[in-house]
């Protein structure tokens, strides 16, 4: 929706002007004060956005005092001139960039917002429009929906498909089994190994990457005693096995992560990936996780302990991964018994926000191509991090690049990489 994005030398002014006549769906004026009132929201305490933080850590000038509560909305460094949005940042960003085309940064109506109250976004009816589609025919909850192009976005010209007829198909075999009757347009194969590997080498196939990594975080709270124990957590990093893991539970695909960060987010100025410069020295050594847990669990005055892996009911991907490292888990250490709690997906989010949980299986796709959309995620303050995580060397090179080392992909990738050691 902006014609350009003017950058100001020193890296802090952020000018973005707007094309004319731009409307929402419903034929009105969608305006500059759409952007701000949206910037304005997600730091907005009542609001309570878990995506607050991408504010503050962008350096947007007083996120952080406005998310705290100190200072109000109007003060925060986003305004309008007219057919422009101003972004005044405290110090430098590398992300800033894409956050300007990210999803939770979209325009929104404040007139739209107050008068749907708690209804806003609810349902297809209660959303206002700016992209090339609208939504038709969603409750809130069905499984269907329809897309349908919207003849008030500014490129509607270029916006040749009409309408997509949108179907939630639960069953990863009924989907591909729906596409090869023709009953569906597109179907993902990686729900199972089985139907990855039956279809793989169709000449319909298309790769799609994605900048995700699956990932245990473990509950360091203190509610769970024994993963306070740094013996026992080493134990447990060095008892898996994760190209075991890779081809006999998740082989849909994906590759083993030695890093945080997946292949493919970031390329740094000598062409590296992030992913392999930041690359953890990980192994897989029964012998030494042995060794590690015995002490772990003399250290904590017993023979033997029960951990729970939760992880997503609806997922057969997760319930065949907590099955390996359960039977891997149990075979390498002497004295563990690993119990399964699978459940739906919303209620393991609940969980993990919660910390009801001892080990959680989760997983995490980047929001924009640069290495701190994943590192963010295990900072002290950070509303993901669901295993309270402290650590004060991973918080200071977590800052550093994004500070300091703002504007220097190789510096802040050794941030990274310090971050992890």
């Amino acid at each position: 929706m902006a014609e350009k994005v003017e950058v100001s030398d020193d890296g802090l002014t952020y000018t973005a002007t707007l094309r004319d006549n731009l409307k929402w769906s419903d034929g009105s004026d969608l305006t500059a004060e759409d952007f701000v009132y949206t910037w304005q929201r997600i730091v907005d305490p009542s609001t309570a956005s878990e995506y607050a933080y991408l504010v503050s850590d962008a350096h947007v000038l007083n996120a952080d005092e406005v998310i705290a509560g100190t200072k109000g909305v109007d003060e925060l460094g986003v305004k309008a001139d007219g057919n422009k949005v101003i972004f005044t940042l405290s110090s430098p960003s590398p992300q800033f960039m894409s956050l300007l085309s990210f999803a939770n940064f979209m325009p929104q109506s404040k007139e739209f917002v107050e008068k749907t109250g708690d209804d806003y976004a609810t349902t297809s009816e209660k959303a206002l429009y700016s992209g090339p589609y609208t939504v038709e025919d969603w409750n809130g909850t069905s499984g269907t929906f329809t897309l349908v192009k919207n003849k008030y976005y500014w490129d509607a010209d270029n916006v040749k498909t009409k309408k997509v007829n949108v179907q939630t198909v639960k069953k990863a075999d009924t989907a591909v089994q729906m596409y090869k009757d023709g009953e569906l347009d597109a179907a993902s194969i990686s729900g199972t190994d089985a139907i990855y590997n039956a279809n793989k080498n169709r000449d319909d196939v298309v790769d799609v990457p994605e900048a995700t990594t699956a990932y245990m975080v473990y509950n360091e709270s203190g509610s769970t005693e024994a993963l306070t124990n740094t013996k026992i957590r080493q134990a447990l990093n060095l008892a898996t096995d994760r190209e075991g893991i890779v081809k006999a539970a998740i082989d849909t695909g994906s590759t083993v992560a030695n890093a945080l960060a997946p292949t493919g987010l970031e390329t740094l100025p000598d062409g590296t990936d992030l992913s392999k410069y930041v690359a953890a020295d990980y192994s897989y050594d029964e012998k030494e996780a042995a060794k590690l847990f015995k002490e772990g669990l003399a250290e904590l005055g017993t023979d033997s302990v029960t951990l729970t892996i939760t992880a997503d009911s609806d997922s057969p991907v997760a319930k065949a991964t907590v099955d390996y490292i359960k039977q891997t888990w149990e075979d390498a250490l002497p004295g563990l018994t690993v119990e399964e709690k699978l459940v739906t997906f919303k209620q393991r989010l609940q969980d993990s926000k919660n910390q009801n949980f001892d080990i959680v299986m989760t997983l995490w796709t980047g929001d924009y191509p640069e290495g701190s959309t994943f590192y963010g995620l295990f900072t002290s303050t950070s509303s993901y991090n669901y295993g309270k995580i402290s650590d004060a060397t991973y918080d200071a090179a977590y800052q550093k690049a994004l500070t300091t080392d703002a504007l220097d992909p190789a510096a802040a990738a050794e941030d990274y990489k310090t971050a992890t050691v």
